[in-house]
């Protein structure tokens, strides 16, 4: 029997489901997937998506129902009939006997249940300052890691210490396939906002774009549109004003844009350790949050000036990278 593999998908923004489907491209294997997520319109054939129920609605009541059991979790609340059934029905699956290993991305109570059921665990990890008790155990108990970004631009020190169990393999973009054509160059800023939430108001947008006297494309930001292909707008913009999720930065990396990047603000400071890794690079314009309006026409020019080795950031074959970190742990 050809064993399956176990996918967690956590619910927050887009960027973990559109990992999940680049690299189920390159796996020879089928998956079944859970995740609180509604199953996505192209899911691919031989991956199957198991709906789990929400464990955050009713919030837990503090202090007594402490979630974080006393610092050594993130999330694991008493009582929750939620809870209970997310973790249930990945029980059973594990309890077929026919998947033979778990990619978790990203969740430390997911990783340690599942370790405790027997199972390995390839855990995708997230930039960021993830040195707390819970992520400390979350890395013990896994048996692969891997980072979805270059180790020569941004290795913390909590990962190096672990040695050859993380595979550093690149930002994972499904644009690493298509080739931007830069005769195609437009005179347009793109906003790409993403999709797990910003400070950033409509005004605010609305302020750069006139200080600019430029047209803006928003895309998931502001009063924009999510786009479920922004492939062309990326990569005949002029330049992309971008948040720091790991897809974003990969799909910046593919079309080779000229970019300013803004962290948003993320558990563990996630993409403020992501625009720092860049603007040292000189592979974006980083900054700390969003700039006054009058400053925008300056950094635009900056970001014109750049000439970015965007190959720096490993996004070819970063995918089929991560598939093959999987493949071997599934079959050593």
């Amino acid at each position: 029997m050809t064993q399956r593999i176990g996918w967690y998908v956590h619910h927050h923004g887009r960027g973990h489901l559109t990992r999940m489907l680049v690299i189920a491209r390159h796996l020879g294997r089928e998956i079944d997937c859970f995740s609180s997520l509604a199953p996505p319109d192209d899911l691919p054939p031989g991956v199957t998506w198991t709906v789990l129920p929400r464990d955050d609605d009713p919030a837990p009541k503090l202090p007594q129902d402490d979630p974080t059991v006393g610092g050594i979790l993130h999330w694991a609340p008493l009582r929750h009939e939620g809870h209970r059934s997310r973790l249930a029905a990945m029980a059973a699956a594990v309890a077929t006997g026919r998947i033979g290993a778990f990619v978790v991305d990203v969740s430390v109570e997911v990783t340690l249940f599942l370790r405790l059921l027997g199972v390995p665990v390839i855990a995708i990890t997230q930039p960021g300052e993830r040195v707390d008790e819970p992520h400390r155990l979350g890395s013990a108990a896994a048996t692969r890691i891997v980072a979805p970004w270059p180790r020569e631009l941004y290795a913390p020190a909590h990962l190096t210490a672990l040695g050859d169990r993380v595979a550093f393999v690149g930002g994972i973009s499904r644009f690493a396939d298509r080739t931007p054509d830069p005769r195609r160059r437009t005179d347009a800023v793109v906003l790409l906002g993403g999709g797990g939430g910003t400070a950033v108001s409509a005004d605010d947008v609305a302020a750069a774009e006139r200080a600019t006297g430029r047209p803006w494309i928003l895309l998931g930001a502001g009063s924009g549109q999510w786009r479920a292909d922004p492939f062309e707008a990326i990569s005949t913009a002029d330049v992309v004003v971008s948040w720091c999720g790991q897809n974003a930065v990969a799909d910046l990396a593919a079309v080779e844009a000229r970019a300013i990047v803004i962290p948003q603000d993320r558990p563990f400071d996630e993409q403020a350790a992501t625009a720092a890794a860049l603007g040292r690079s000189g592979l974006a314009v980083a900054l700390e949050r969003w700039p006054q309006a009058d400053r925008w026409p300056e950094l635009l020019d900056r970001a014109r000036a750049l000439q970015p080795d965007w190959d720096a950031w490993r996004v070819r074959d970063a995918a089929q990278r991560a598939a093959r970190e999987i493949e071997a742990v599934i079959a050593p």
